[in-house]
């Protein structure tokens, strides 16, 4: 699967935020290769490591973020929701799951319920597979709106407290099972 054909397809021009996207996208794919290289017992599949990982941020540009220079309509929030639409389109569902997936640590029904996401709440926002959590893990350490700094992972556990104790405690849990 040629990942960078797609991401073509998608952002044809070269302007600032395909940089973004593929800046961010290389930092979270190469984190998730090197913990697939640290944890041979994980048995990771590193080519979709790899895929999904530089797929994950595929829908931003329909969403309003002009901070990275997203300048569409939808909220923020959908911008995985959108990525697995788009990756449906082109026949990769398992790929599409990854980007629904790796928001916060994941989103609960109860999550969108309570604080009125524009998500369908019946739909499946929490990572399941392990190369999901390793892609939604990977991703909480660097932001695109600060494309050159990594966070601490005390840094990232600040970032999460906004979706909840809950989220915190699942990246501890990864951050002892993925380092």
């Amino acid at each position: 699967m040629d990942y960078q054909k797609i991401i073509d397809k998608y952002y044809p021009e070269d302007n600032e935020l395909k940089r973004i996207l593929l800046v961010h996208s290389r930092q979270v794919a190469d984190r998730c290769l090197l913990i697939a290289k640290n944890h041979p017992e994980l048995k990771l599949d590193t080519a979709f490591l790899e895929e999904a990982a530089m797929l994950h941020d595929i829908g931003i540009f329909r969403c309003n973020a002009p901070s990275i220079q997203c300048f569409g309509t939808e909220p923020y929030i959908c911008h995985g929701s959108i990525g697995g639409q788009i990756l449906r389109q082109e026949g990769l569902f398992v790929h599409a799951q990854v980007c629904e997936r790796h928001t916060g640590t994941g989103l609960t029904k109860q999550q969108i319920i309570s604080q009125n996401l524009p998500l369908d709440p019946d739909g499946i926002y929490e990572p399941d597979t392990m190369e999901e959590q390793v892609i939604c893990y990977a991703d909480k350490f660097y932001s695109k709106s600060h494309i050159d700094h990594v966070r601490s992972v005390v840094e990232t556990a600040q970032s999460l407290e906004k979706f909840g104790p809950e989220g915190v405690r699942k990246f501890l849990k990864w951050v002892d099972l993925f380092e």
